[in-house]
């Protein structure tokens, strides 16, 4: 049965290479993906799939569903799609997304046999307002057994953990004056976020190794010669997870509002991004991914152990459902992520046949979790002890 998945995976090989390069050659912002949503849910509803959009509202967000004739569990694929603002596709997700639909037509021949149900989630705006927050607070995914997706990389890594997130923007408000001829009559908001950025560089020696704090001033003032009425600042939050994100923030919060009284400002706190949980990998079905690597040719030794490499909102899902998100060799120098030679080189033929193995890995694992007598229930216990 397996071996029929990673069949058709190759024979449609051609074609998925296509959509990725097609997707990498027009790279769209997060929720601006118009050509990248049509070409997935074009594809999808050749294969059969029923596809809704606009789901939540979102223009760009899609979930296409195929449904077979005998019951059984629901498998997610999900598919990420925006690029980076000056950077293109630097993090790969045009492959993402291509492995994600390519492992939802690879599995589909094989589920009218095994049973179930195969949606794909197409979730605009990863790096920024992830949709998969909202469609996760929405239950989008609480009657999935098992959600899946894999990441481009230099090197073959487990599902491991991610760092949750919260984004803070402060926003100080103080008087304009003539900075020569009457500075006493003004009021510096510009002050109050260079003693905000000092009070967190104090506040990072008494927090936890695994945290990390960094921010920008978006808005600083008009002229030099202005006392500035006006600044923002804003920042990532981040931590192991959630619960010390959040005692994080609030003592984030309180350097900010000290900031405010010493310069006679006035603060509003708002989030200008959407919060993000930490990863909670489902070992079970990690593993079965892992075991499917193997099965393709990829030796033990070429495998990782999971590291955490920033923020997911994939995070929010695995709240919601078992969930994993490993990474994937695409290629062969140690290019990270975000920076124009991993983007230049994802769109050569190694990452492209890096992306159909992957494809290859998330449906055999799927096939396996459905069809292998007691897995679904060693998942669904797993994710139930993590929560």
């Amino acid at each position: 049965m397996k071996q029929t998945i990673w069949n058709t995976i190759d024979h449609h090989a051609d074609a998925l290479k296509e959509i990725a390069l097609f997707i990498g050659e027009h790279p769209e912002l997060g929720h601006e993906e118009v050509l990248a949503c049509g070409k997935l849910t074009d594809t999808l509803r050749q294969h059969g799939f029923r596809v809704e959009t606009g789901i939540l509202g979102l223009d760009t967000a899609f979930i296409a569903t195929y449904e077979s004739d005998k019951p059984g569990p629901t498998v997610a694929f999900l598919c990420e799609y925006d690029a980076l603002p000056g950077l293109g596709h630097a993090c790969g997700h045009h492959l993402i997304c291509t492995m994600g639909i390519g492992a939802a037509i690879g599995l589909k021949s094989a589920i009218d046999t095994t049973g179930g149900t195969i949606r794909v989630y197409g979730t605009p705006a990863e790096e920024t307002k992830g949709a998969k927050v909202p469609m996760a607070e929405a239950g989008l995914f609480d009657d999935v057994d098992l959600a899946l997706m894999a990441h481009p990389f230099h090197r073959y890594e487990q599902s491991g953990s991610s760092l949750a997130m919260d984004a803070l923007q402060f926003e100080y408000y103080g008087k304009s004056a003539h900075a020569a001829a009457n500075p006493q009559d003004g009021v510096n908001a510009l002050d109050a976020v260079l003693l905000l950025f000092n009070s967190l560089n104090a506040l990072r020696q008494q927090l936890e190794s695994h945290t990390r704090i960094h921010g920008v001033i978006t808005d600083g003032g008009k002229a030099p010669n202005i006392i500035p009425d006006y600044a923002c600042a804003q920042f990532y939050v981040r931590s192991a997870n959630r619960r010390y994100t959040d005692e994080t923030v609030r003592k984030v919060i309180r350097c900010a509002e000290g900031a405010a009284l010493q310069t006679g400002c006035t603060l509003k706190t708002s989030n200008y991004e959407y919060s993000y949980d930490e990863l909670r990998t489902n070992e079970p079905l990690s593993e079965a991914f892992t075991a499917n690597l193997h099965e393709l040719g990829i030796g033990a030794d070429r495998v990782f152990s999971g590291q955490d490499h920033g923020s997911l909102d994939l995070g929010n899902v695995s709240r919601r459902c078992p969930a994993i998100h490993p990474f994937v060799q695409v290629v062969d120098e140690p290019f990270m992520l975000h920076t124009p030679e991993f983007r230049d080189h994802a769109m050569m033929n190694r990452a492209l046949d890096g992306m159909i193995l992957g494809a290859k890995a998330l449906a055999g694992a799927a096939c396996d979790a459905v069809a292998t007598p007691g897995m679904l229930e060693r998942i669904r216990l797993a994710f139930e002890a993590d929560q």
